[in-house]
């Protein structure tokens, strides 16, 4: 009634006014039905580093959850094509997703994870060989899983020769044991992160390359190039719920690549180094990207990763340099680049890779020692691995924001979209 006196006073007719209030009436209900099919289909990603991102330890930061509701539309699916690019490996993939879809409240598929190991099953060629896999957690499920069809463990070639573990006082034999001759040679090693026991890992792994895969013989001179390694997270440092950093895998890396260096005089090498801030791992990141977004049907091209991490020496590194990868792979075509480097030499649809840096883990702005000289004009000490390029730059995020809700508010506005 309110209305229809209105419309008396602005002079509309019965007539007039019944049409109007019904056209805006459908013209409204249209609106809301078609307007979600008619959004544009996403042309960007998102690479999400995990730890110090979206969680701290096993407590979720609760900016992720606010992100996710921005990144979620309003049947619950993701608005974008997202994946989690971590440089943990200690777990199952499914068991992650499982784990980041139980914190977010957003339905995780096994196939949007990347451990840092992931990249493997692009190695085709060593998947039938016999491999010396070290780590922790389900490492023989994990091996198998990345197409590995016989590995061994570091409990069962320390058990076929319990005379190579010797700092444990405790674990030594008393008496000596009978050699063994039935045990195949190992043909290469698999490090899919940090293990438990350092020692007992860095001499077997030693026994393993100074043999030629037969550390129940020894041989005088040691072979070299020694036997193939595949290695996986080169994270110096990684952050969970103590004040500073702990040890990651980079530190285990870099003791067995000083260890072989001291010993035989002769560098360590690499057949892969995967994990952030390899190229190798963004290449498998973006083709994850690519599936996801044609899976859900979407056909623009994705041209614009934007990679969020809290690291800046390998989620920011890695982004400027996986950026750096395709400007010069756009322009001259795709550079060698050795262990790290892409595995599959083909064109890319990305064009460019932002990094975003949050302050919720490792980077710390009242002290960022990982991103400015200190006194006296020295660089600072650089946490990357040693087969990758010093280069300062690398290290400075195109963007710097508090966390990651404030990064997806940040792409939502650099593409145009708006929060849902």
């Amino acid at each position: 009634k309110l209305l229809i006196g209105c419309f008396k006073v602005l002079g509309l007719g019965r007539t007039r006014w019944v049409v109007s209030l019904f056209s805006s009436y459908l013209l409204t209900h249209i609106l809301v039905i078609i307007l979600p099919s008619l959004q544009s289909p996403p042309t960007f990603g998102f690479l999400l580093d995990i730890d110090g991102v979206l969680v701290r330890g096993h407590r979720v930061i609760p900016a992720a959850l606010e992100a996710f509701r921005r990144l979620m539309n309003s049947q619950g699916q993701l608005r974008v094509p997202v994946v989690f690019v971590t440089n943990a490996g200690n777990s199952l993939q499914h068991s992650k997703a499982q784990e980041l879809s139980a914190l977010l409240g957003c339905e995780v598929d096994a196939d949007q994870v990347i451990l840092s190991h992931s990249p493997m099953k692009l190695f085709s060629e060593y998947h039938e060989k016999r491999m010396l896999v070290s780590g922790q957690g389900p490492v023989v499920e994990n091996a198998q899983g990345l197409g590995f069809r016989n590995v061994v463990t570091m409990d069962e070639l320390r058990m076929a020769f319990p005379l190579l573990d010797m700092v444990d006082l405790e674990r030594r034999l008393k008496t000596t044991p009978l050699p063994r001759n039935d045990f195949p040679p190992i043909e290469g090693v698999l490090l899919l992160g940090e293990p438990v026991r350092w020692e007992t890992s860095l001499q077997l792994i030693m026994d393993v390359l100074l043999s030629n895969g037969s550390p129940g013989t020894g041989l005088a001179t040691p072979p070299y190039p020694h036997l193939p390694i595949l290695a996986s997270n080169m994270d110096l440092l990684w952050m969970a719920e103590a004040k500073m950093p702990r040890f990651g895998h980079g530190t285990f890396l870099l003791c067995l690549e000083t260890i072989y260096q001291k010993v035989t005089g002769k560098e360590l090498r690499y057949e892969g180094l995967m994990g952030k801030p390899s190229i190798l791992t963004y290449q498998y990141a973006q083709d994850l990207i690519r599936r996801q977004a044609e899976r859900r049907g979407w056909v623009a091209p994705i041209r614009k990763l934007y990679a969020v991490g809290d690291n800046p020496t390998s989620d920011i590194y890695g982004a400027n340099l996986f950026h750096q990868y395709l400007q010069k792979a756009t322009r001259d075509g795709a550079p060698e680049l050795g262990a790290g480097g892409p595995r599959q030499q083909q064109p890319s649809a990305s064009q460019s890779c932002i990094s975003i840096l949050v302050c919720t883990g490792v980077y710390n702005p009242s002290n960022p020692q990982s991103t400015e000289p200190v006194l006296g004009g020295e660089q600072p000490p650089f946490h990357g691995h040693r087969d990758l390029f010093f280069s300062p730059g690398l290290m400075e995020a195109s963007h710097v924001v508090n966390d990651v809700n404030e990064a997806v508010q940040l792409v939502f506005r650099e593409e145009g979209w708006a929060s849902e």
